[in-house]
């Protein structure tokens, strides 16, 4: 099982939570970024979700592929946002 998906299981965050997070971020990733603020995740582990991508940033294309979606989509909302940002 994928590191962050196993993560967000043992702070018994539901299947369906974490899909919807996985699918905010294929569509937009500033989404997915205030709708984990409210998912009430310690900082603790929220630094260990944060450690896991900068030291492995595949980690979220596997996790995104083990959920069934679309990683691709997670580059367009990423080339958008970067887009957005230097408008």
């Amino acid at each position: 099982m994928n590191p962050i998906i196993q993560i967000l299981k043992e702070l018994n965050i539901t299947q369906e939570k974490t899909k919807e997070l996985f699918q905010a971020l294929t569509e937009n990733p500033m989404m997915a970024m205030s709708m984990i603020q409210t998912m009430g995740i310690p900082p603790e582990k929220l630094q260990q979700i944060m450690g896991l991508v900068m030291t492995n940033p595949n980690v979220i294309k596997e996790a995104v592929e083990e959920l069934g979606f679309d990683f691709s989509k997670v580059e367009q909302a990423k080339e958008k946002l970067k887009e957005g940002l230097n408008k």
